[in-house]
């Protein structure tokens, strides 16, 4: 937790990160443009309850907003409980019936750092061939899917997944300055990276061609299509809460979802 810096420090770095001028912020938060300069110069002190505004404005994340806590002078409000907590207990139960009830298709948890969390047995059956290494917990799912031993060579479009995954990865580095996820970020651009082939949309077929970029995974001799979405909590005031997304796979054509059927009755 860096809190050596200075809260106005805190807030100019988060400012300067979301491209906001003094005049955006103090807009979006109802202030007077004076007052912000005052706050980030360390003129003015600001109220715990003015940290937490300006923290909302800037879309910090939950444990940043215990930093500008800290920094400022106050105590940090927002727990971080393991997600086995018995007060997480209705979330974690959320969290299994998504999973569950997800199958017979490909569904996760993973935390801020692509560390699992949680799957469900659909996914589980798709990890074969992959380095047994890289699937001793921690297991870091973006590694696995990258890794030259991991699910990379079994993916047919690795050139046009590889860089959606690193153009998401980049992304969320930006966002917020995790110095793990930017060590993460330079370790997979070190993978091995396959020569781009075609259009992303190449060999996608039905409704989704020309809209999403497709995992095409081989398994059993077959290409297996997929597209994703991404669920996250409403709300969160718990940190793990706040930090965890479910990603779940569904097929992008009738092919896949009936050899999905097919593993799941034969596992």
């Amino acid at each position: 937790m860096d809190t050596a810096r200075s809260i106005g420090d805190h807030l100019r770095a988060w400012r300067q990160r979301r491209r906001m001028s003094q005049l955006d912020l103090a807009s979006e938060a109802d202030i007077s443009t004076r007052h912000l300069s005052f706050v980030e110069s360390g003129r003015s002190q600001p109220s715990r309850d003015m940290v937490l505004h300006l923290a909302e404005r800037l879309d910090v994340p939950l444990r940043d907003r215990n930093v500008l806590l800290v920094s400022a002078g106050f105590a940090p409000i927002f727990p971080e409980r393991q997600l086995q907590d018995p007060q997480l207990r209705s979330a974690r139960r959320a969290v299994e019936l998504v999973l569950t009830g997800h199958e017979p298709y490909p569904a996760l948890a993973v935390d801020r750092h692509w560390q699992l969390v949680a799957a469900n047995a659909a996914l589980e059956r798709l990890l074969g061939g992959a380095a047994p290494s890289l699937l001793v917990p921690p297991i870091n799912v973006l590694r696995l899917s990258l890794h030259p031993d991991g699910l990379a060579p079994r993916i047919a479009n690795l050139a046009q997944w590889r860089q959606h995954l690193l153009a998401r990865l980049r992304r969320q580095v930006e966002l917020s300055a995790d110095p793990v996820l930017a060590d993460l970020l330079d370790e997979l651009r070190k993978y091995p990276a396959p020569a781009s082939s075609g259009r992303p949309t190449d060999g996608l077929n039905g409704d989704y061609g020309g809209v999403v970029i497709p995992l095409r995974l081989v398994s059993e001799g077959a290409i297996l299509s997929f597209f994703s979405t991404t669920t996250v909590f409403g709300t969160p005031l718990d940190i793990t809460l706040s930090e965890l997304a479910l990603e779940a796979f569904f097929p992008a054509d009738p092919t896949t979802a009936e050899s999905l059927s097919r593993l799941a009755r034969t596992a």
